[in-house]
């Protein structure tokens, strides 16, 4: 787009900021205090890093208890707490947190989900992040077994509200972290197993920036504020590219602009793109992977590798998405 006064940059600047900033809410807290993370050579049997992160997150719940934080540390023994125990790849507790979760058994499955979120996620708001790798676990369990999502907070996610969530930075920071992931998840899973990265809003903009080798098959970008990136062409993948948005999604009201560092560019939505539509349905910001939805469906059949191909929704189309998108929707990006 091109902007032709210092008046119109700082309006379309005024205007990132309220359509992404202004509808969200909750600042990160205090950092805790929480032991090292664990480090494991690759290759490491996932049951090896399973029973040793459980005893660092057990470690980090009482750590938390003592430093007088009983919230954060009733969160980490939540985390803990699902029947027959939970799954960590990886665990680190310190500051907002990190933790690579699984669900399923990565070493059977051939079809594999990563999930990757967006802003304001940390381990005090981990369960609602954990409840949508539930929801899209089971829901492709009913279809293909052998199946299992790995629920990746292996970035620092930005605050939802700071200039963080208004540029690249964190992004940049997260794909770093997030391709080496990839790939070693490679190394953990069947040889012919399919790799699919599901992308929430500010998670989209982490995905559009790493580059992946080909053991990632099909990107899925919902939900998406931009990606920094003007075109499929501009991202560092062989993967298919996909981008849906639900029709009560605000964040379809966010300026498809970029100022300087400010902004994240071209809309996944639009036709030229150049990534392939799938249906979301009516749903809100938070809404994806919520059971019953038609975006839940939708993604699952991408990750099972059934969805059709589509072009991408027209520009009339995509209009008509932005206009039913509801006013009242506030959830985190």
């Amino acid at each position: 787009m091109s902007i032709g006064s210092r008046t119109t940059r700082t309006l379309l600047a005024g205007l990132i900021v309220a359509a992404v900033v202004f509808p969200l809410s909750a600042a990160a807290p205090p950092a805790v205090p929480a032991p090292n993370p664990l480090s494991f050579s690759d290759g490491t049997a996932p049951r090896i890093r399973y029973a040793a992160n459980l005893g660092k997150l057990a470690e980090a719940a009482r750590m938390a208890q003592d430093a007088g934080r009983g919230g954060r540390a009733a969160k980490l023994r939540a985390m803990a707490a699902p029947s027959g125990g939970a799954r960590f790849l990886s665990f680190d507790g310190r500051g907002e947190g990190r933790a690579v979760e699984v669900f399923g058994d990565v070493e059977t499955a051939d079809r594999v989900a990563v999930l990757v979120p967006g802003s304001d996620t940390t381990l005090d708001t981990y369960q609602r992040f954990r409840a949508g790798a539930v929801a899209l676990q089971q829901r492709l369990q009913a279809e293909h077994p052998r199946s299992a999502v790995v629920a990746w907070l292996g970035y620092d996610t930005p605050g939802t509200v700071s200039t963080t969530v208004l540029t690249t930075a964190r992004a940049d920071e997260g794909a770093a972290e997030l391709g080496p992931f990839l790939a070693g998840l490679r190394g953990l899973t069947r040889s012919v197993a399919r790799i699919s990265l599901l992308c929430h809003s500010y998670g989209s903009v982490v995905c559009a920036r790493t580059a992946t080798g080909p053991e990632v098959t099909d990107t899925v970008l919902y939900g998406s504020p931009g990606t920094g990136a003007g075109s499929v062409a501009e991202l560092a993948t062989t993967a298919r590219v996909w981008a849906g948005r639900g029709g009560g999604d605000w964040v379809a009201r966010v300026p498809h602009v970029r100022v300087g560092p400010v902004g994240f560019g071209a809309d996944p939505m639009d036709p030229g793109f150049g990534a392939l539509a799938f249906e979301a349905g009516d749903a809100g910001h938070s809404d994806y992977l919520r059971p019953g939805t038609e975006s839940l469906d939708s993604m699952a059949r991408i990750v099972i590798g059934s969805a059709d191909t589509a072009p991408a929704v027209t520009t009339a189309a995509a209009s008509g998405v932005f206009a039913r998108s509801s006013s009242s929707e506030a959830s985190h990006a």
